[in-house]
């Protein structure tokens, strides 16, 4: 029975190693390009020159060659695979490929994720199964071409003769175009093209470093006096309310837009009633669908922040941010960040004096899904403990957790006088749905994230509505779109933006943006890069008697 089994049993190993090194060679590094139930058929559908070359120098080597040859080809293999699966999943959350060079930092952003979201020891389990995965795919591939390039050898003669012919083959259906889905080629060269497309970015990268450091360097509003900066807003209250993944899609896809709009006509109308005035416009994010603190760096400094790499390298030197003006000028500077759970050590550079997190706020309530606290606490508590409090002008950075993804937990307004220690919204978490049962029905995923949102733009305005006055200017925007389970695919980077103040003055200054009236922005509003906003913002409020302060 064994002898018979020992030829089934090599057999079916030879069958698995080819299997798994045609699927490593033809595995898509991005879905976005199939339509639903395409992905499996247009990807492996196809015949890869890489494995009919790899299969041709293994051919023409000695033994001993050949077996270090395949080696090195399974270990290039693995690189490449893991390159691909690496670049499906950044794809999906940040609509972009992982680079090599700069991207590695924010690995470890994404085990923090998982641990807020679902404890050490889910993040931990998840880290060492994808750490085995890892070497354990490595170990395969490389198996498996020495495998295969063995059985090339036993039957060199068969071997010598499918190699041209398979050659030829794929030569011709690369001329004749011959593809059985959209953007999938019968005859395939992805991973030939993901190595060229790697190894040529990989000096770009370095290069970018270079070139990002001497755009930083340059800032004209660093040596801008104090007496000079930010003139237009004396004696006001600055406040920059960042409502999380509050991104255009949920302005243009009529399945959000039918709950977030009619939220935004709704505050639009309170704030009106309560003496407010708004404009609003869009901005576009260096980032999509996670990497807030990109966007929120873009933001304050004026460069465009869009890894991980140019983010160490702004906050390790001394960037004007928006923040650093207002202390410069002699603006109290506070930092509300309900989702941080340990010090902030960039709190510094951005000018800070002040920076409250999950830690220090004072919530004694549930947990609303991986937002700490629903928005409305975190104005209740800002407007309690700072706003209330303040001696001299206040500037406060607040960013509103409440709309950040997995959008299991929806909050729901309470009155502002019964918030207390948060306790009063244990009754809201009772019928929240898991996420995988949530992000199962992508329509209920939106429904769920457009009502979160309303929620943290209705706690947004209606904290302005309640305790706002002549000197009070609100400054809301987007950080960036939600993940493409929510936008669909190939989704703008765009995010609304708006400015609210009662004194008209306020508004006044900035009447050349032509920005659109109310908090929803017209379809042809004003669409600025994100980095661009600093600039704009201090040449328009860093006038006096008519003179422009800095750069226009």
């Amino acid at each position: 029975m064994t002898k018979r089994l020992r030829p089934i049993l090599a057999a079916g190993l030879t069958v698995v190693a080819a299997l798994v090194v045609f699927v490593a060679l033809v595995l898509p590094d991005q879905s976005g390009k199939f339509k639903p139930g395409e992905f499996v058929a247009g990807a492996f559908l196809r015949i890869p020159i890489e494995g009919i070359v790899g299969a041709a120098i293994l051919l023409v080597l000695p033994a001993r060659a050949r077996r270090v040859a395949a080696v090195l080809l399974g270990l290039g293999l693995g690189v490449l695979a893991f390159l691909k699966v690496t670049n499906l999943g950044f794809r999906y959350v940040l609509a972009r490929r992982f680079d090599p060079v700069l991207d590695w930092p924010l690995l470890k952003d994404g085990y923090r994720y998982l641990v807020e979201t679902g404890g050490r020891g889910y993040a931990m389990t998840v880290l060492v199964a994808s750490v085995a995965a890892t070497v354990a795919g490595f170990a395969v591939l490389v198996l498996a071409v020495v495998r295969l390039g063995d059985l090339a050898a036993r039957y060199h003669r068969a071997a010598t003769r499918a190699v041209p012919a398979l050659i030829a083959a794929w030569v011709a259906l690369a001329l004749a175009g011959v593809q059985l889905f959209p953007y999938a080629p019968v005859a395939s060269d992805s991973t030939v093209r993901l190595a060229k497309t790697t190894l040529v970015n990989v000096p770009r990268s370095l290069a970018d470093q270079k070139a990002f450091a001497a755009a930083a360097a340059h800032d004209p509003w660093r040596d801008v006096p104090a007496q000079r900066l930010l003139t237009g807003l004396r004696g006001k209250d600055v406040v920059f309310g960042i409502v999380e993944s509050y991104g255009r899609s949920a302005l243009d896809n009529p399945k959000m837009a039918k709950t977030v709009i009619p939220a935004l006509d709704t505050s639009t109308a309170e704030l009106a009633a309560a003496g407010f005035h708004t404009r609003s416009a869009y901005l576009t994010s260096s980032t999509y669908g996670g990497g807030s603190w990109l966007a929120h760096a873009t933001f304050q400094s004026g460069l465009w922040i869009d890894h991980q790499g140019r983010y160490r390298q702004l906050t390790a030197g001394n960037r004007m941010t928006l923040t650093g003006a207002f202390q410069k000028a002699d603006w109290n500077t506070v930092g509300i960040e309900p989702g941080n759970t340990h010090t902030w050590p960039e709190a510094g550079f951005y000018g800070y004096e002040t920076v409250y997190d999950s830690r220090n706020l004072g919530y004694r309530g549930p947990r609303f899904g991986w937002s700490r606290m629903p928005d409305q606490f975190v104005l209740d508590t800002f407007q309690r403990q700072i706003y209330a409090k303040a001696t001299k002008p206040l500037m406060a950075e607040i960013t509103l957790t409440s709309s950040h993804e997995p959008w299991t937990h929806v909050p729901s307004m309470v009155p502002w006088d019964s918030i207390g220690d948060g306790k009063v919204y244990e009754p809201q978490v009772a019928a929240a749905p898991e996420r995988s049962e949530l992000w199962s029905d992508p329509v209920k995923t939106q429904a769920a994230y457009a009502r979160t949102l309303a929620y943290s733009v209705d706690s947004l305005t209606s904290w302005a509505a309640e305790y706002g006055d002549e000197n009070t200017v609100l400054i809301m925007f987007g950080d960036h779109q939600p993940m493409s389970i929510i936008t669909g695919r190939n989704a703008s980077h765009d995010v609304p933006v708006s400015v609210i103040a009662k004194d008209p003055a306020v508004l006044d200054r900035i009447a050349s943006w032509g920005w659109t009236d109310g908090l929803k922005p017209a379809a042809n509003s004003p669409v600025w890069r994100m980095d661009e906003f600093r600039d704009k913002f201090f040449a328009a409020y860093g006038r006096s008697d008519g003179v422009a302060l800095g750069p226009r």
